[in-house]
């Protein structure tokens, strides 16, 4: 809602922190998709538009804010103009340093997926974890001017590098537990098909023990016949049975080969690394100043 109020100065009134009222088409192309009125994020009222991150109008603000290009600028954080206490802020009231915004989009597994990165540190050169620097962008801030002296940059690259390579690696082990997950259906499927068709073949084993056992003690020859007749087609039946058993296992092998395959070629990472900007920041806080 924040980055919305920001792209659609001017051609939206923002009633509060979840509810706009489009007055004039940001996007002419998309004029059919994107009706002027009431948004709201989440919707309470029948006429309002629900706004959320799939909607066609939100993802076009996103796509062009995202691709705007953006020079390093010298940006002032307001910390005593935010309603409440950051603790992770606190101590660096007063400092100043670099912060780097970057997008890692990672496919794999034929699924794409978006991490923002943000690298920040001080001019003495101490490091903000990823949360404090997230609390520093929601603070109010105006820019100062442009961010000329680009030294310190090249520390949050190497920040962003490993950062970059922690979450390839999670990835790389969340993918692996799919496959894992994926094997063990397979061979609890297996299994299930095995346990099946051996109690099968007992149960048929057991029933011509019992015809050949029926056989031997018939008196005449048609009950003799008949009983021979009886135990061939239960042998049959079990000679069956013993083939699909051996047929099924070679499927669930022609089925695990298939899975491995598929996995091995969708597990090849692709990577994509996208700086969205730079900016110089400070950190001051107006409300102790006035005191």
């Amino acid at each position: 809602m924040q980055m919305s109020r920001h792209e659609l100065a001017g051609q939206a009134e923002f009633l509060n922190d979840s509810s706009f009222r489009l007055n004039s088409q940001p996007f002419p192309n998309l004029a059919g998709q994107i009706p002027l009125g009431l948004y709201e994020l989440p919707r309470r009222t029948g006429e309002a538009h629900l706004y959320r991150l799939n909607h066609p109008l939100a993802v076009s603000l996103l796509a062009r804010a995202k691709g705007r290009e953006l020079s390093p600028a010298e940006i002032r954080f307001d910390y005593g103009q935010h309603d409440g206490k950051i603790s992770a802020l606190e101590s660096f009231i007063g400092e100043s340093g670099w912060l780097v915004a970057s997008v890692l989009t990672i496919e794999a597994l034929d699924h794409a997926e978006d991490y923002l990165i943000l690298a920040a540190a001080t001019d003495q050169g101490q490091m903000l974890d990823e949360e404090a620097a997230k609390r520093l962008l929601s603070l109010p801030a105006a820019v100062s001017g442009a961010a000329t002296e680009l030294a310190g940059l090249e520390s949050l690259d190497g920040y962003t590098r490993q950062r970059q390579a922690v979450i390839q690696k999670e990835v790389s082990e969340r993918n692996a537990h799919f496959f894992e997950a994926e094997a063990d259906k397979l061979d609890g499927w297996a299994d299930d098909l095995k346990v099946g068709l051996e109690r099968e073949i007992k149960e048929l084993d057991r029933q011509i023990k019992e015809a050949r056992r029926a056989a031997t003690l018939a008196l005449t020859l048609e009950e003799k016949l008949a009983g021979q007749k009886q135990i061939k087609a239960l042998e049959s039946q079990r000679n069956q049975k013993r083939r699909t058993l051996f047929d099924a296992q070679d499927e669930v092998d022609r089925q695990r080969e298939e899975l491995i395959a598929q996995i091995e070629g969708k597990l090849q990472q692709r990577t994509k690394l996208e700086r969205l900007f730079a900016i110089r920041w400070r950190l001051l806080d107006t409300a102790q100043v006035d005191e």
